[in-house]
């Protein structure tokens, strides 16, 4: 079986400027996802699909491949994570390669690990889904949640009043690390998340979303604390 790691990191990230090469505690960021492929041995390739160069470059420094830049229009603020992977599938086809998993590992998910990775390929092939991706536990009952509106506040759920929250169902949410992908299956339907995707739950100290300087700070705290880093 035939498969490719993705990692998509374009150059224009907004709200955290080079995003994708920031440094984070003594390596570019990128870097960590990079290792995990890796370390893991799954993969046949480990690429990333990038518009900038100093990106490629640094990536092509901690041993992925960047065997060609992405294209302006899998490039702009409106590209789908979908899109940039149907665009680098379709490349290496025209090369002659193809593979028949996929895994795309987001530049930032510095907590992604080769033991995780290995989780989600065997959920992937042994329970047959089109895609498998870890997910994070609410920490707090959903259907108790609050809105604020004209300055007052309201349930979102009023008939959840009175319900003890440990009555109430777990929500997860996308802990946004990876997705495990059959190929053909995601070339078919477009989109990585179907009817017939599987999860892994990881907990809060795996997992951090990194939009601001805060989360940044945040995801540090968190490697720190995992791997005893003082």
């Amino acid at each position: 079986m035939k498969n490719l790691a993705i990692i998509p990191a374009r150059g224009g990230s907004k709200r955290i400027p080079r995003k994708n090469i920031k440094d984070f505690l003594g390596k570019p960021i990128i870097a960590y996802p990079i290792q995990a492929a890796l370390d893991s041995g799954l993969f046949e390739e480990v690429m990333v699909s990038t518009d900038d160069e100093e990106i490629a470059e640094v990536a092509t420094r901690f041993g992925a491949k960047v065997p060609f830049l992405r294209s302006a229009s899998a490039s702009d603020d409106f590209a789908s994570t979908a899109a940039v992977l149907e665009e680098v599938l379709s490349s290496y086809k025209e090369t002659g390669k193809e593979f028949s998993h996929g895994c795309c590992i987001y530049p930032t998910a510095p907590f992604t690990t080769a033991a995780r990775l290995h989780e989600g390929y065997l959920k992937l092939t042994e329970s047959d889904f089109d895609t498998v991706f870890p997910v994070l536990r609410f920490g707090y009952p959903i259907l108790r949640s609050l809105n604020i509106g004209d300055g007052k506040v309201a349930m979102n759920w009023p008939e959840h009043l009175n319900s003890r929250s440990q009555d109430l169902p777990a929500a997860f949410h996308d802990a946004g690390q990876f997705y495990w992908f059959q190929t053909e299956r995601f070339l078919q339907q477009g989109k990585l998340f179907t009817a017939n995707s599987g999860a892994m739950e990881v907990s809060e100290l795996e997992a951090q979303d990194i939009d601001t300087e805060t989360d940044w700070k945040l995801a540090e705290l968190k490697y720190r604390l995992m791997h005893g880093i003082e």
